[in-house]
């Protein structure tokens, strides 16, 4: 690990400014995945700002029935909270299919949305990763892929999105809240994240030194009756195979508005608004799930390892929109 100063601070705009103000300075929360990347040095920074301090954990109410979640609230907190379970059960869910019991206590809910991919070769400094060191090469492509993207791949990276949280409130519209030197602005969380192109080292929108603030969540039908299903290679504490957010709103047997977001398959976490569009004025069947499924995977590219995710995927949505629509669990 290399060798880095310390500070802490009390203050959104300290913080904002101490960052802004060094190339190599990184905010610290939970450290669940800073912590780590520096022991195997991948991340190095040379400064680190503690911003356990900053006002950001409340959970609170928005007119309207919105819920306003603070960065620095800890996944455990957010995964039980009565606003949560009850308006957005999939972002519930989401977080508690992700880690452990005992990182979900440490890890904040900005820290989440900011891990970077479980890629092997992202993560081994002896191999060739565009991710870590742009123009190096992608060792995954003609490597080990079987855990790796199908879905906003390109020739330079195809390694997957880790998150379960960020799948979840993509689907259902989430805004994200973020301070930088120029002032305060909000992103919608589809567009926060950016496919790799030929630029894989930048993830997300946000730039050195914007610090995110909060998470929104608007109330709507379709995200009080929403659901995550995740598939994984063993039952406890691993990134998902597949995994599939969803949320519908149907009146008699139609189906007025829906949700869909996939996991383990993207570069990103991949909302797909064809699927929703060919679900909504539909009646809620099985057929109506599957043809959507097929359309949300249409874009796939597999590498050697994992076109088994194409078909499992499509399992995977079909099975989440059939729980919502009482046809299994």
């Amino acid at each position: 690990m290399r060798a880095f100063n310390y500070s802490k601070t009390r203050a959104a705009g300290d913080a904002v400014m101490t960052v802004s103000g060094q190339p190599e300075a990184k905010f610290i929360a939970g450290g669940t995945t800073l912590v780590d990347l520096m022991r195997i040095n991948v991340e190095t920074p040379a400064q680190v700002v503690d911003i356990n301090a900053l006002p950001l954990k409340t959970i609170q109410a928005l007119p309207g029935g919105g819920v306003r979640i603070g960065a620095l609230a800890r996944m455990s907190e957010v995964a039980e909270h009565p606003l949560i379970v009850q308006g957005f059960p999939a972002v519930s869910q989401a977080l508690l299919l992700s880690a452990s019991p005992q990182l979900r206590n440490k890890a904040s809910i900005g820290g989440n949305l900011m891990q970077r991919t479980r890629c092997p070769y992202f993560r081994d400094t002896a191999l060739p990763c565009n991710k870590r060191e742009p123009g190096s090469g992608c060792s995954a492509i003609g490597g080990e892929n079987r855990m790796l993207a199908i879905l906003g791949t390109s020739e330079n990276c195809i390694a997957t999105n880790a998150g379960d949280m960020a799948v979840s409130m993509s689907a259902l519209d989430a805004v994200v809240r973020i301070r930088g030197p120029k002032g305060d602005r909000t992103v919608n969380l589809v567009d926060f994240y950016v496919v790799p192109g030929s630029t894989p080292n930048i993830e997300t929108v946000l730039q050195h030194g914007e610090l995110i603030l909060a998470i929104d969540l608007p109330a709507a039908p379709h995200a009080a009756r929403s659901h995550y299903l995740k598939v994984r290679d063993r039952a406890s504490y691993e990134f998902a195979v597949t995994s599939a957010a969803v949320g519908l709103d149907v009146q008699g047997s139609t189906i007025r508005s829906a949700r869909v977001a996939l996991g383990g398959v993207g570069t990103k976490p991949w909302r797909s608004k064809e699927a929703e569009a060919a679900l909504v004025g539909r009646p809620a069947t099985e057929a109506t799930f599957v043809a959507a499924a097929q359309i949300a995977l249409s874009g796939a590219k597999p590498r050697s390892q994992n076109a088994f995710k194409i078909p499992l995927a499509q399992r995977t949505l079909v099975k989440a929109l059939r729980t919502l629509a009482g046809g299994g669990s």
